[in-house]
């Protein structure tokens, strides 16, 4: 005897959801979708899971080490770093999504050859965060950003369409290769994070809609450049960490990768901070590449991201490779280190 199958609302996939899944869902949702978000999403999400597997056996592969050659920021190249970045450039390029790619490692934009389609998006990422760490097996990440094009359709992009600020963004995001790889990304609404499965091929939802907690107890900066600091951010470094009636003294946490770092921050709480030094004045890290789009993501998981000054968001780029200060975490912790930072 035949029965008529019920018709219901859809059932969660008994596997999990996939990032794919994820993304589809996402698409259906907005009427207006033509899918060339998701289509770059699926390629940047594709040069992850192969950058993660070079990762996992750079030991072996001969790819650890440095090329001999160093880039715009006046740093070594790790052979890791040129493998990522072209690696990226390579897997989206010929995709049609996008009209400009800008790198970290790269010090003019980077345009997309004649014979492929220019698209209406802009991406812009760190191909791999936190070089120091990749001879000695700790973590490390890529970081990207998502832009709308400000150009005409159809041609070319250019320098215009990179120097955008971060309250443009239309996605941002961040892969952790670790003891598990994991993707963290967000359209502004809420933040979601995936578990790479190297047994099945796939990014899988594991930590839905992330919210980072009021306060924390964690801090993170290199404390190794203290004493090129202004002394205000050492009054809140020898406060922080000092326990008094008020509070219980924080705990020092620093991996020297952003990405790492900040992810930490994210789940746990508590705050990340690169102030700027004798060194740096303006700040050591990269607004387009690193501090916009980890802002995006803290500040769409309930955090904030602060300059020092102002949001970090509000900034309007004028150079590739600008630098800035950073203040990014729970938003209590924040308000803290910028009380003392604008004493």
């Amino acid at each position: 005897m035949s029965r008529a199958l019920s018709v219901g609302p859809p059932k969660e996939s008994p596997i999990g959801t996939t990032l794919e899944r994820h993304l589809l869902d996402r698409q259906r949702s907005m009427p207006d979708a033509t899918g060339d978000f998701t289509g770059l999403f699926q390629q940047i999400t594709l040069a992850a899971k192969i950058i993660g597997s070079r990762v996992s056996k750079a030991g072996l592969s001969g790819i650890l080490g440095r090329t001999g050659t160093t880039n715009v920021q006046g740093e070594q190249v790790q052979k890791l770093d040129e493998f990522a970045n072209q690696t990226i450039v390579s897997t989206v390029e010929a995709g049609g999504h996008v009209c400009v790619m800008g790198s970290e490692e790269v010090e003019e934009p980077i345009a997309i050859p004649p014979q492929y389609p220019q698209g209406k998006y802009v991406l812009q990422f760190d191909p791999l965060d936190g070089s120091g760490n990749i001879d000695i097996n700790a973590s490390i990440g890529t970081i990207f950003s998502i832009h709308r094009r400000v150009t005409p359709e159809g041609q070319p992009g250019t320098l215009k369409d990179l120097l955008q600020p971060g309250s443009d963004i239309v996605a941002a995001g961040y892969i952790v290769y670790g003891s598990s790889n994991m993707l963290v990304y967000s359209t502004g609404s809420q933040v979601d994070g995936f578990t790479y499965d190297p047994g099945v091929g796939e990014f899988f939802l594991s930590h839905p809609n992330i919210r980072i907690p009021e306060r924390g107890n964690i801090y993170s900066i290199n404390e190794g450049n203290y004493h090129n600091w202004d002394e205000r951010i050492q009054k809140w470094v020898d406060w922080i960490k000092t326990p008094t009636p008020e509070k219980k003294a924080y705990r020092l946490r620093y991996i020297g990768a952003m990405v790492a770092d900040l992810h930490r921050t994210l789940l746990r709480g508590g705050i990340f901070v690169y102030p700027p030094d004798i060194k740096n004045k303006k700040g050591k890290l990269r607004l387009l590449y690193e501090a916009s789009p980890m802002a995006f993501v803290v500040e769409a998981a309930g955090g904030v991201a602060s300059d020092g000054k102002s949001r970090i968001l509000t900034i309007q780029p004028k150079e590739l490779h600008q630098r800035t200060p950073v203040f990014m975490g729970s938003p209590a912790d924040v308000a803290d280190a910028l009380r003392f930072a604008n004493a």
